[in-house]
C-alpha cells in the first residue's frame, strides 16, 4: 500500500496498478463512507487480467489515511482529495467507479473538472428527503451506542441479497457478541457525522460522459425503483444494469458479476469517440 502525502498531518492510502496495455482504462474506485480499499480487490483482479488498471484509495479518516485533528471530513474535503489524487497520480484513461455515496463524490469531482473517460454509479442514485436524513441520523446513533457489529446484525438483511445472507447468517447475531460503541473521536465517526450534510441535489444533466448505473434490487434501504429511473433518465449518456438478487455493497457481495459489468462497459468505451469526450465541465 502506498501513501500520498497531502500535508504534515494529512495523507491518503492507496493501491495503484496501471493498465498492462495502452488501450486499457484505469478503474478508480471511490468508497462508501464505511468502506475500505480492500473491498475492491476481488473486483480488480479480473479487470487487471483483462489489461486494465485499478486505483483504490481510502478517504482521510479511513484505514491508513491520516488527517489533522479538527479537520472537517465532509463531502467538500473528500471530493478535493479525489481531485488531488487524480492530479498527482494521473491514472491512464480513468473511469471513476463510486459505491453508494462514493458515486456522489465521483460525480462532483467530475463536475469540478477532474479528468474522467466515464463514470460508474453503484447504488448511488437516490433523492434527498426525510427518509434519507432519518437513515443517516440512525446510523450515527447506532454507531455511538453499540458500534459496527450492531449495525451489521441489524442492517444486513436490508442491505444484502439472499445468497450472501445465507452464507453469512451463522456469523451474525451470536449470543456472546460484545457490542462496543465506535470511538467518538475516530475518523470513521467524523465521516459518519458529516455524511448527512452531503448535497444530493446534483445537476445530473451536466454529466455528459458515458455513465453506467448499476443497481442491486435487493437493496432495501436505498433502492427506490421510481427514483432511480427518474434520476438515471436525467443522465445524458446513461446505461443501466440491474442485479436482481444482489443488494447494496456490490464489491463485497457479487465482485465477479460486478467485474463482468465493468468489463462490458469498458468494451463499449473502446470506440474513440466514446472514450475521449469531455466530462461535462
Amino acid at each position: 500500500m502506498a501513501v500520498l502525502e497531502l500535508g504534515p498531518e494529512d495523507a491518503l492510502a492507496y493501491e495503484h496498478v496501471p493498465p498492462s496495455r495502452p488501450a486499457g482504462f484505469t478503474f478508480v474506485f471511490v468508497n462508501a463512507i464505511t468502506g475500505d480499499l480492500g473491498q475492491w480487490r476481488a473486483v480488480g483482479e479480473p479487470l487487471r487480467a483483462a489489461g486494465h488498471g485499478t486505483l483504490a484509495w481510502n478517504f482521510r479518516g479511513q484505514a491508513g489515511s491520516r488527517y489533522a485533528p479538527g479537520t472537517r471530513l465532509d463531502a467538500r474535503a473528500i471530493v478535493a482529495d479525489l481531485g488531488r489524487l487524480l492530479e498527482v497520480l494521473r491514472p491512464h484513461r480513468p473511469i471513476l467507479v463510486g459505491l453508494s455515496i462514493g458515486g456522489l463524490y465521483a460525480a462532483r469531482a467530475i463536475l469540478d473538472g477532474a479528468e474522467a473517460h466515464a463514470l460508474v454509479l453503484l447504488n448511488t442514485l437516490r433523492k434527498p428527503g426525510v427518509r434519507l436524513d432519518w437513515i443517516n441520523a440512525a446510523v450515527v446513533r447506532a454507531m455511538e451506542v453499540a458500534g459496527p457489529l450492531l449495525m451489521r446484525d441489524l442492517m444486513s438483511p436490508l442491505l444484502f441479497g439472499p445468497s450472501w445472507l445465507a452464507a453469512h447468517r451463522a456469523e451474525c447475531l451470536l449470543p456472546d457478541t460484545r457490542y462496543l460503541p465506535l470511538d467518538p473521536g475516530s475518523g470513521q465517526m467524523e465521516l459518519l457525522r458529516r455524511m448527512g450534510e452531503a448535497d444530493w441535489n446534483l445537476p445530473w444533466e451536466r454529466l455528459e460522459l458515458p455513465t453506467l448505473v448499476v443497481s442491486g434490487l435487493c437493496d432495501r434501504v436505498f433502492f427506490d425503483a421510481a427514483d432511480v429511473a427518474e434520476l438515471a433518465a436525467r443522465l445524458p449518456r446513461a446505461r443501466r444494469v440491474d442485479l436482481p438478487d444482489a443488494g447494496h455493497i456490490l464489491p463485497v457481495e457479487v465482485p465477479e458479476r460486478l467485474a463482468e459489468a465493468l468489463l462490458d462497459f469498458a468494451r463499449e468505451l473502446g470506440v474513440p469517440e466514446l472514450g475521449e469526450r469531455g466530462a461535462g465541465r
